[in-house]
């Protein structure tokens, strides 16, 4: 039988979840790659999609499993069916990092991992390849905070808290240019002189792209009278642009 979305979606490239909404049914489908998460809740009879299992959560729904890599699922009144509109053999996986350093929330199971167990795990392994002589561990928030939680359990360093957030400012890496970027870093962080004056810090870091923000973030540490900053950062180092959407397309922005 004729299956227009299937044919559509076999034509196009790139990173992408859909949720095409119709009177009767939602039909949701995944890229081949994977490169984000989808995932399929159930509330009693009914059934729910999301990009995040935290959203389930909210819902209080139940997760049932992720939408596969080239899979389409229809929703409707009666249950769920899928079918295949790429070969299990054929999806090549690219899942996204930054889901799993920073999008996503902690309390999230991004592609079959908690998050927040994988920020923590990677913190603790940052504290032991790269430990420091220090007085706190300063997460910068809010994604850095289970990487920080880890750094301190493993090294030994009080953690505790470096920065106000503005929650009203967005996120700053996205922001389309580096103007925008700094303002955006300078609204949203204020360092807490109380907390950071005088110390020795490590400031942990869930990932540095272009390394701009992260300058201007350490520059008011500094001007707040932190005595030593140790910057860790718990991912590793961005060595090749990102061709599926996140905003670093070219290797010389790194």
């Amino acid at each position: 039988a004729l299956d227009p979305l299937a044919a559509v979606l076999r034509q196009l490239t790139g990173s992408y979840c859909l949720l095409l909404l119709y009177p009767d049914r939602i039909e949701a489908a995944r890229d081949p790659s994977g490169n984000r998460p989808l995932c399929l809740g159930r509330i009693g009879d009914a059934w729910a999609v999301a990009s995040e299992t935290c959203a389930l959560d909210m819902a209080d729904a139940e997760y049932v499993r992720d939408v596969e890599p080239g899979e389409i699922v229809t929703l409707f009144t009666g249950g769920i069916q899928s079918r295949r509109f790429v070969d299990k053999e054929a999806c090549r996986r690219a899942h996204c990092i930054f889901e799993l350093i920073y999008f996503a929330d902690p309390s999230s199971q991004v592609f079959g991992e908690n998050v927040h167990l994988v920020r923590r795990e990677l913190g603790r392994a940052l504290a032991r390849e790269a430990p420091a002589d220090a007085d706190l561990v300063v997460p910068v928030p809010n994604c850095a905070r289970c990487a920080a939680l880890g750094f301190h359990e493993q090294s030994g360093v009080p953690i505790g808290r470096g920065f106000t957030t503005n929650h009203y400012v967005g996120r700053s890496f996205i922001q389309p240019s580096q103007t925008i970027r700094d303002l955006t870093v300078r609204l949203k962080l204020n360092p807490i002189r109380a907390s950071v004056g005088g110390k020795r810090l490590v400031v942990v870091e869930d990932s540095v792209v272009r390394g701009t923000t992260t300058r201007g973030k350490m520059r008011s540490l500094r001007d707040a009278g932190a005595k030593e900053i140790h910057l860790r950062v718990a991912s590793p180092p961005i060595r090749h642009p990102c061709h599926y959407g996140i905003d670093f397309p070219s290797r010389e922005e790194l």
